[in-house]
């Protein structure tokens, strides 16, 4: 039996591990639901830079609060207070600070001083943030990426309000910008193996700055991305996923990264061994600063 296509839509609980059940079966589903449920933002900042493609400075801390059913002993290999005139000296203020995993705008905060983050992190709760560089931008692009071969750049501005953030009769795009941002698109999306995404680049300096392109259910909606963007998805989506079904199937919980954060390959001939961890090579203690990319 032929194999089918299923665009999925942005679903958890029953319906999500519903079609992780239809996907283990030998369905198609666009995206893969096993990599999106384990995807988080801050992960996919570190593996941008492991192919090549910029993003903001950024680092990610730990919950204001103890997660359900953990105290402090739970903590005791982190230390804190961290080092925070580090992180700050890192990221520079204005800084955004928002959650490692998430969406639509939530719990996202812009702050431009000290004073203003450690108020805004007492909100936050259980949330596991992140405190990332503003990019003051020139140009700002919203791209859909389908198949991991089409792309589609559009000039967009997050400072407007919602229904005016696509950019209508913009200004032509220099072509070499154009071209780096079409294929770092494709980078991206092979990278995280997502074959219907939407990412979002800051142009600074002439150099486009990926900000978010964790987006596996974008939106489509021609009231919001108007009636050519919405035809142009609708054709190459059809004509994509009728490609797809024609492929041999593949193992949905493939997870494509590890080709690109893979080390160097041993010597022909020589394989390498592995080694148990020693008392010396363990960390003697916790690190002083959360990790950053």
């Amino acid at each position: 039996m032929k194999k089918i296509g299923v665009l999925f839509g942005q679903e958890r609980g029953f319906p999500f591990a519903l079609v992780k059940k239809f996907a283990a079966d030998g369905t198609i589903v666009v995206n893969n639901p096993f990599w999106w449920s384990a995807d988080d933002k801050f992960f996919n900042n570190v593996l941008a830079r492991a192919i090549g493609v910029a993003v903001p400075k950024t680092v990610i801390l730990p919950s204001q609060q103890h997660p359900p059913d953990t105290t402090s002993e739970s903590m005791s290999n982190l230390i804190f207070p961290l080092n925070w005139d580090e992180i700050f000296s890192h990221i520079g203020f204005p800084a955004y600070f928002k959650p490692y995993s998430g969406g639509g705008w939530k719990n996202v905060y812009r702050v431009s001083n000290p004073d203003e983050f450690f108020t805004a992190y007492k909100e936050t709760g259980q949330h596991v943030m992140t405190l990332q560089e503003e990019i003051v931008f020139s140009e700002y692009y919203r791209c859909y990426a389908i198949g991991r071969k089409h792309v589609r750049l559009m000039r967009y501005d997050p400072r407007q309000p919602h229904a005016n953030r696509y950019v209508k009769d913009g200004a032509p795009t220099d072509p070499a910008l154009e071209q780096r941002i079409h294929n770092d698109c494709l980078k991206l999306t092979e990278a995280l193996g997502y074959d219907f995404d939407t990412l979002e680049f800051a142009v600074r300096d002439g150099i486009p700055y990926a900000i978010d392109f964790l987006n596996p259910a974008p939106d489509a909606d021609p009231a919001s991305v108007g009636e050519e963007n919405f035809r142009w998805v609708l054709e190459h989506a059809a004509k994509w996923l009728i490609e797809r079904v024609e492929q041999e199937g593949e193992p949905a919980a493939r997870p494509l990264w590890v080709d690109f954060l893979r080390g160097p390959e041993p010597a022909v001939g020589r394989p390498a061994a592995r080694r148990a961890p020693s008392a010396s090579r363990r960390p003697s203690r916790p690190a002083e600063a959360p990790a950053k990319p």
